[in-house]
This record gives C-alpha cells, structure tokens and sequence, in this order.
C-alpha cells in the first residue's frame, strides 16, 4: 500500500545507483509545483510547501530509505542527508569519456591513437562512430585480400602436371608428329597405366630424334608447356598472355 499514488520517475534505489538522474528528475519535478525552495539552504518557504515537499521526495525512496530517514521531517536536512550518502558519484563526460578511449588502445597502435586524438572530437559518439567505420573498412580490407590471395595463389607442382597432361591431349595432332605437346617427363605419368601404348609412343619418338638430326633429347623436355618456347620452364615463363593464347 506504499504506493498508493503514480511515481513520477523511478524511485532513488537503495544502493544510490541511479542517485545523479533522480536528484535531476527530483529538482525539475518540485521547480514544477513551484517547491524549489524547499530544498534550499536558509529557504522562508511555508510549513505547508514543506510538507508538500517531503511528501513528494520520501514518495520517491526506496522502502528501505522512506524506513532509515523516517524521523526527518525537513526536506532541507533530507536532501542534504542523501547528498552525503550518494554524492561521491561523478558526472562522466564527454572529455571523460574520450580520454578514457585514447587511453585504451594498444601500444603498437600509437600513431593511430595521436591521429584521432589531433581531429580533434568533441563528442564520445562522434569518435566510436569514427572508429566503427574503420573497424568495417578493415574487414572488409582484410577478406579482399584474402579473397585476392586465394585467387593468384600459384599452382602447386600436382597441379602442373595435369594441366601438362590436359594439354597434350588438347594438342594432339599439331605440327610434326603432334609433338608439341611434349614436356618435361611428362609422357611417362600419362602413360604410365598402358605398357603397350607407352612403348608406340617412344618408339616414334626414337624416330623423331633421329629425324631431327640427334637434337639432344634433354633440350627437348625443357620446352615450356606454356608457351612452347626452350630454355625455360613455365614456372619462369614471362610470355605475354596474347602470345601464349595463340600458342
């Protein structure tokens, strides 16, 4: 049956946590009914304002301090028995705040720190809106180039060698004997499941060299399979991509 009547604002807890915003909605709410002075030093405000006032105030404490403070019947002495209680608590602003932040960030993010602190914020929300954007750039840096490192990672050596193998098919039939095709040992993994095969297939190779006049067989297998020049391996090969299309 304490409260018989509407709170105006969340009463002053016990604990005092919320002692800053009830005193605030406490001073607004008395000025209102014209009981400012009540709670004033050396005030000449009537019995009845008083009583008003103290009504008011101990309708906005908590159970617990309506019991402690129950003897008091000025609201002069409540206020200032409340403001000893509670008043060690500190206004934070934005300053507070904002030194506070440049405060907290790393030691190898120095030069970042001064760059934000030299532009020179005047509001907490402008400089976490500030740096919640960069955090967003940052991660969106961070999966392009995981994204680009994934895209241009170079073939593992497995890989060569298939597409070794995928182009000799492809070129099968080209130039002389269809021999363009040919890289370094690369004849011996594609035939390697067929004995038959594979033995054909050196046999017009021992013809071809000879045809070639004894070329040297190790010249032969350091063609690029790349672009099909010699003296190189495509791993090295610099080639313009127009060129090797055309090859």
């Amino acid at each position: 049956m304490s409260n018989l009547t509407k709170l105006e604002f969340v009463a002053l807890d016990m604990t005092g946590k919320n002692y800053l915003s009830w005193i605030l909605d406490a001073e607004i709410h008395l000025d209102a009914m014209g009981l400012g002075d009540t709670i004033k030093e050396e005030n000449k405000a009537s019995n009845q304002d008083k009583a008003k006032a103290m009504i008011f105030l101990r309708h906005h404490l908590h159970e617990g301090l309506k019991i402690e403070y129950l003897t008091i019947k000025d609201p002069v002495d409540l206020w200032k028995s409340l403001k000893e209680r509670y008043d060690h608590q500190k206004i934070v602003t934005d300053a507070d705040l904002l030194e506070k932040t440049f405060s907290t960030f790393h030691a190898s993010n120095v030069l970042p720190q001064q760059q934000y602190h030299e532009n020179g914020f005047k509001k907490y929300s402008e400089l976490i809106s500030c740096l919640l954007m960069a955090e967003e750039n940052d991660e969106l840096l961070m999966k392009n180039l995981e994204s680009r490192s994934t895209g241009y990672a170079p073939f593992p050596e497995v890989n060569a060698t298939s597409f070794r193998n995928f182009d000799r098919g492809r070129n099968h039939g080209r130039g002389k004997g269809g021999h363009n095709y040919r890289s370094r040992g690369g004849y011996t993994n594609y035939y390697s499941d067929n004995k038959n095969t594979h033995q054909k297939w050196m046999n017009s190779e021992e013809i071809h060299e000879k045809d070639k006049g004894g070329q040297s067989k190790r010249n032969t297998e350091n063609v690029c399979y790349r672009c099909g020049m010699k003296d190189h391996w495509s791993r090295t090969c610099r080639t313009p991509k127009h060129l090797v299309q055309l090859y």
